[in-house]
This record gives C-alpha cells, sequence and structure tokens, in this order.
C-alpha cells in the first residue's frame, strides 16, 4: 500500500512537473477540423509572452483535467506562458478563502454564477470589458442569456462583464431507442403538442410512454425539478424564470404553479408512467432510463441531461441505440423561442496581468473549443466553431441545440438558495406526485423560503 502510494505521489509530481511542456494533442495544419488560422492568428498577437506566468484554479478534476490541458497546451505554445492548472475537491470554498487571503490564482474557473456574483461585488474580479461582452453576445447561441450570467454589480455598485463562458451542458433532452420508434411507426416529436399527442398514441397502441424516476437518496426528487424548469421556460418569459429564481415571483405563483401542473400532466399520469404513479418517487433516477432497452420496451421516452448514458446498459451505442431530440416548445407559444436548460463553466479574473486577459482572448478562438471538441464531454454555444470537429454525431447534435438557442438558462434549483433549491424543492416535488396538488406544494416551498428570511 505505502509503495502505491508513493508511486503515485511521483506520478501526480511527474504530470505536474511536465504540465506546461504537454506536447500538443493534435499537431497544427495537419487536422483539417481545426480552424487552424484562428491559432495562428492568435500566436501572432501574443507571442510576446514568453517566460510570463499563469495560474489558473477551477472544477476539472481527472479526465476533464486531462482534456483541459490538452487545450492549455495550445495556449502555452502559442504564447510562451508557463500557465498551469490546479483544481481542489472543495474548489468552490478554496476560491474564496484564495482571494479573500490576497493570493488567488491569476484565473477562476466556476460553475456558479452566484459565488462569481459574490466575488465580484467584493472587488476579486477584474471586468473583461464591454468589447467582450458584445463578442459573446454577438458569437454565441442565445448570446445574450450567456452575456447576463457574467454580468454583475462591482464593489462600486454599477454592473460589469465579469465572467467569460467556456463549456456548457444540455438538460432539455428527451432520449429515445431509435429501432423502437421505427418498430411501432413512430416519429420524433417538433413540438410539445405533438409529444402529448405521441405518448397519448403509444398508450393507445398498449404500450406506456415515460420512465420517470426521482429517487436519488438523500436528493430525492431533484429530477423533477429539471422537469418544471423546462416547463417554467415553455410557458413563460425568461424574465419570469429569472424573477422565480430570484424570489421576486413565488412558488405559488400562477406562472410557477403551471409549470408544476405540467409536470403533473406527464408524471401524475397513471397511464404514461412505467410502474404507474406510485414508482415515480420510489425509481431511482439511475434505473429509470433502463426500461427504454427492456423487450419489449417498458417505456419509450425518458426526459433526462446529456449525462444519463453513464446509466445505460453496456454496450449501448449513442445514436445508434439510444438518441435524443430536444425537449420541444409549444407551437402556441411560439413568442419563447428555443430556449435550453443547462448549465456551465465562466472563466474570470481573479489577479490580473497581460497572460491573464491574452487567455480571455485565446477562448475567442475556434480552437480553443475544437480541441476539446474533438475528444470527449465538451460543448460550447460558439457559433464559430467547426460542429464537424465533434468527437460523435450525440456531440454534435447536442452542440447544435446550444448554437440554435435563442434563450439559455442554468438550472434554476442551482441558482436559488441550498435550503430551497436543494431542499424544498425537491421534497415539494416527492409530495406533488405522492399526491399534493400543485398550489398547496408550491405554498409549503415558498413558506420554507419565506422562513429564511
Amino acid at each position: 500500500m505505502k509503495r502505491s502510494l508513493l508511486m503515485g505521489a511521483a506520478i501526480a509530481a511527474l504530470i505536474a512537473g511536465t504540465a506546461a511542456a504537454q506536447e500538443l494533442k493534435f499537431a497544427p495544419r495537419e487536422d483539417s477540423r481545426f480552424n487552424w488560422q484562428s491559432y495562428e492568428d492568435f500566436k501572432a498577437a501574443h507571442g510576446d509572452l514568453q517566460g510570463q506566468t499563469l495560474t489558473l484554479f477551477g472544477p476539472w478534476r481527472g479526465d476533464d483535467e486531462i482534456l483541459f490541458n490538452s487545450v492549455l497546451a495550445y495556449f502555452r505554445e502559442a504564447t510562451g506562458v508557463d500557465a498551469r492548472y490546479s483544481s481542489s475537491e472543495n474548489y468552490e470554498q478554496q476560491i474564496v478563502i484564495d482571494t479573500q487571503a490576497g493570493s488567488p490564482p491569476n484565473i477562476a474557473i466556476l460553475p456558479q454564477p452566484g459565488l462569481l456574483a459574490d466575488l465580484a461585488e467584493k472587488g476579486f474580479l477584474t471586468p473583461l470589458g464591454e468589447e467582450t461582452a458584445n463578442w459573446v453576445e454577438e458569437n454565441y447561441g442565445a448570446g445574450e442569456s450567456w452575456v447576463g450570467y457574467g454580468t454583475y454589480e462591482g464593489p462600486e455598485g454599477n454592473e460589469h462583464f465579469y465572467a467569460f463562458p467556456y463549456k456548457a451542458d444540455v438538460k432539455s433532452l428527451v432520449w429515445y431507442v431509435p429501432e423502437n420508434f421505427e418498430e411501432a411507426g413512430y416519429e420524433v416529436p417538433k413540438t410539445m403538442e405533438e409529444l402529448i399527442a405521441l405518448s397519448d398514441q403509444i398508450v393507445e397502441d398498449g404500450g406506456v410512454p415515460w420512465c420517470i424516476g426521482l429517487g436519488s437518496g438523500g436528493a430525492t426528487g431533484w429530477p423533477a425539478t429539471d422537469w418544471v424548469e423546462d416547463m417554467m421556460l415553455r410557458t413563460q418569459p425568461a424574465a419570469t424564470y429569472d424573477k422565480w429564481v430570484s424570489n421576486e415571483i413565488k412558488f405559488d405563483d400562477p406562472a410557477v404553479v403551471g409549470a408544476i401542473e405540467e409536470f403533473g400532466k406527464f408524471a401524475k399520469n397513471e397511464e404514461y408512467v412505467s410502474g404507474g404513479v406510485a414508482a415515480v418517487a420510489s425509481t431511482d433516477f439511475r434505473d429509470s432510463p433502463k426500461g427504454l432497452f427492456d423487450i419489449p420496451p417498458k417505456c419509450y421516452l425518458h426526459h433526462q441531461a446529456s449525462f444519463i448514458p453513464s446509466f445505460f446498459p453496456d454496450g449501448v451505442e449513442l445514436g445508434t441505440d439510444a438518441d435524443f431530440f430536444y425537449m420541444p416548445t409549444y407551437a402556441s407559444k411560439t413568442d419563447l423561442g428555443t430556449p435550453v436548460l443547462g448549465a456551465g463553466t465562466l472563466v474570470s479574473i481573479t489577479k490580473d496581468s497581460p497572460a491573464a486577459q491574452a487567455f480571455i482572448e485565446f477562448l475567442k478562438t475556434p480552437i480553443a473549443h475544437e480541441v476539446w471538441m474533438a475528444q470527449a464531454a465538451f460543448l460550447t454555444p460558439y457559433k464559430g466553431v467547426n460542429v464537424d470537429a465533434y468527437a460523435n454525431e450525440p456531440l454534435k447534435k447536442q452542440g447544435n441545440i446550444l448554437t440554435s438557442a435563442t434563450t439559455f438558462r442554468f438550472d434554476a434549483s442551482d441558482l436559488m438558495p441550498g435550503k430551497i433549491g436543494a431542499g424544498a424543492f425537491w421534497t415539494g416535488m416527492v409530495d406533488y406526485v405522492g399526491g399534493k396538488d400543485a398550489e398547496t406544494v408550491g405554498k409549503e416551498i415558498q413558506q420554507a423560503w419565506d422562513g429564511l428570511n
């Protein structure tokens, strides 16, 4: 055991010591999927930073850390900067400690806009400038949304753009098995009305349309919050969603109650869910999609984020054995556009330097996105990338969902106070599926929120 620990420490030290010398994953100009001109233009503009250092701190560990370092290698090569990335299991707490102690990294990468807003208000972030904000708005799908998530009040009370979006995740997805659809003669629905009609048709044909599972140990109920958030974005303007997140619109407001009831049209319909309504709260979310692959299928549809294939049976090939489509919008509400629910990481300067400014400029190059895109587990709303650089068709499809979005919103429960978004909201959804009406549940969640004051 001791020998293994010593070997592990030696390997870790070797990785840390050679990070700056990491070879480029894809040799420039040798892969036509990549925008090498963007790399060469960046190199020409920022190649005079030789000898400078750049420290970056963020949430990526394990495989994601390796992948990010493969991107960072191009920044190092182009600029000559000794750029080093690190992370921590408790990265949220660590960045607060480091900034307050006056020893922050140059770059902080965080998936929590609220935490970044707190850092900005305390004067720990450097504004990125109106030019960069305009660039994001013009070049990102739902650009205005992303600018909004990076704009906070500074210590003087004025708003500035502080956080550049880089790497996103999509939640507004419905999963299915193409072979099941083909055998039954079903087509992918383009509107919410068609999705409901499809669900009814599956019932009429003797099947069960949905697998829904809210079980997650102490976090039971959270999958239902994603449903409600998607329904909020499909029934209400984004501004209403934002006011709900900030508690300006209450949980028992008709807009929120209506979104809960839209979820209930699926989850509380005995004919719609595998195992009946009683099974919804007791089925673990990790087991829930497995019914798609039974013979005959226990269900035909499953709503969940882009990570769910991790819990599909072994050997399932995405794009062939399983596929997805965008959670559709109501044809009767075209004014709401094409909203996407998801998450993302935001890049801020916590200790300014020429190298830090150059790194933000680097993120504007397609190559900074395409290198990770071509490997795994990376999506971007940047419309300037070559989508053919994505490692596979499912990622390419999800990337297209991001770039074609008119509105992007972070998961509401993640933005609410922890005792609500990761507490009363979860338990309220379990109560709702268990038999309580939406208005009662909304009032109870709101009472919990009011009790925080």
